[in-house]
């Protein structure tokens, strides 16, 4: 758990169109340790699918560039290593899930066939080998492994889900990274997905990358949380410290739009306004007009990374360039 898995510095990932230039990802700073799980918390826009397909190397070829920062990999740094060798990488130490299970997988080929494909393209099995696998890999993820020959549409949203990160963890990656794993599913189903994924990990002692804009499926499965806004990382830190004493005013929001029961309210507090438009960037706080605390001083100045009790947090609060006038009411 000690050693250090992936290091992103400062990626600064863009999407060029004929008509502007769209800052998905804006210069931030992950790590993760081997066995560890981090959770990508955030809006839809907010830059976590671009962050995942930046670690991928799936960007759109003609239109997403990676413009700045490094993205260290087992000691490699994948924005500069040649398309050949990051496929040698991607489905093999680093896996990705995908957001809809309904069209993941190929239709005209059975699920057992999909899977030994993974291990057949890295090498890592023999075509008799690879389908043996792919009979034990269905078993791990609940699914008995008769059911090997039976394609796509003979299986329910979640069964296709499970044969996903069968997938996904086919040659035991270093790396898995689930974008939305449970989108598509009903409650039911979505906790048995993400009971199941945990398990795995630990099992296989994969890292986890987790990217959601639920907190409570972050919370069932993660040890840390970075909360993104408009490709940014505003605050990342252990996530019971920053569920109970959120220290920066968006995080603090998405937890106030959420249902408590122990908590005496009749009504939700949801976060006014929208995010902003991701091909302009404001001067001062991006947060700024979405804001309750938010001063002058905030339009003019755009906030550092500051570490605090443990955690990252991006806010002038916490510069003391303004008062902190935040509540902890969380806990």
């Amino acid at each position: 758990m000690d050693e250090l898995l992936l290091s992103i510095r400062e990626l600064t990932t863009q999407y060029i169109t004929e008509d502007s230039v769209v800052h998905a990802v804006n210069g931030i700073s992950l790590e993760l340790k081997t066995g560890g799980s981090v959770g990508l918390v955030g809006e839809s826009g907010a830059g976590k699918t671009t962050t995942a397909y930046s670690i991928m190397g799936l960007l759109p070829k003609l239109t997403g560039k990676i413009t700045g920062g490094s993205i260290i990999f087992q000691g490699k740094d994948l924005t500069k290593i040649p398309e050949d060798e990051m496929r040698k990488i991607r489905g093999n130490q680093i896996s990705m899930i995908f957001q809809d299970p309904m069209t993941s997988l190929n239709p005209i080929l059975t699920v057992g066939d999909q899977i030994a494909e993974v291990l057949e393209i890295h090498g890592t099995a023999t075509k008799e080998e690879a389908i043996a696998k792919a009979g034990d890999m269905l078993e791990m993820v609940g699914i008995p492994r008769e059911r090997m020959h039976e394609y796509p549409h003979q299986f329910s949203g979640g069964m296709k889900q499970r044969v996903i990160i069968a997938i996904a963890l086919a040659c035991n990656p270093k790396l898995l990274i689930a974008d939305e794993p449970t989108t598509a599913l009903d409650v039911t189903i979505q906790a048995q997905v993400l009971r199941m994924i945990k398990e795995l990990k630990a099992k296989l002692n994969t890292s986890l990358i987790l990217i959601s804009h639920n907190l409570g499926v972050v919370a069932q499965v993660c040890e840390n949380v970075a909360i993104m806004y408009a490709g940014r990382i505003v605050e990342y830190g252990p996530l019971r410290q920053v569920f109970e004493a959120p220290m920066h005013p968006y995080t603090e929001g998405l937890l106030n739009s959420i249902p408590r029961i122990e908590l005496d309210k009749t009504r939700l507090s949801p976060i006014r306004g929208m995010m902003p438009d991701p091909s302009v960037v404001p001067p001062g706080c991006i947060f700024r007009p979405r804001c309750p605390y938010a001063e002058q001083e905030c339009a003019v100045r755009a906030p550092r990374i500051t570490e605090k009790s443990g955690r990252n947090v991006m806010c002038l609060m916490h510069e003391g360039i303004i008062a902190n006038k935040m509540r902890v009411d969380h806990a």
